[in-house]
């Protein structure tokens, strides 16, 4: 897919790829049996660590140049919204309920219903953003070996649209460690 002589950073700045992106670190405990979107108290929330992480995140990406397509889009957790709104401050962030669903891939669900969820996220992961720009997507991890697998708070991955019916292919996974390091040409 990337010529030898390109650089993560050199084909991000092309643009052509979505940024899939796991929420900051969010506070210890749980979601409430009653969560409800609209009261942040019902659910687990980012910790000053994971503000941090997603201020970071944000300045990483302006300070490579790496260009972002708006909408950041999000799950409707708080923990995802902030995520969004502290590392994309002058952006528009649109909640879209599909994320939700991947959040319930950790949970005892139905064959069928993994099965509906991870091919919706196909049919969402072939979409290629606008000419020239990438797209921030801002959700949760996923169990080992399912869908992107296990990404860690405020970790990357890379995924490469091929086009409608024609796939992704995952180009790389990055730790907010990995991001900074982003010009020290880690192919």
């Amino acid at each position: 897919m990337k010529d030898l002589d390109e650089t993560i950073l050199d084909l991000l700045k092309k643009g052509g790829f979505i940024l899939y992106a796991r929420h900051g670190e969010a506070t210890v405990g749980v979601d409430q049996p009653y969560l409800n979107f609209q009261d942040c108290l019902t659910q687990r929330n980012l910790s000053e660590v994971g503000r941090r992480g997603a201020i970071y995140f944000g300045q990483m990406l302006r300070f490579f140049q790496i260009p972002i397509s708006s909408p950041i889009v999000v799950s409707p957790f708080c923990r995802t919204i902030e995520t969004a709104q502290l590392a994309f401050p002058y952006a528009y962030v649109r909640m879209d309920p599909f994320w939700y669903e991947i959040h319930k891939l950790g949970s005892k669900i139905s064959i069928n219903e993994q099965t509906n969820i991870l091919s919706n996220l196909q049919s969402v992961l072939e979409r290629k953003p606008p000419q020239g720009m990438n797209q921030v997507i801002i959700a949760h991890s996923f169990p080992e070996g399912v869908g992107l697998g296990k990404i860690s708070n405020m970790g990357m991955v890379i995924v490469k649209p091929k086009g409608p019916g024609m796939g992704y292919e995952i180009v790389k996974k990055l730790n907010l460690e990995d991001l900074a390091h982003l010009d020290r040409g880690s192919s």
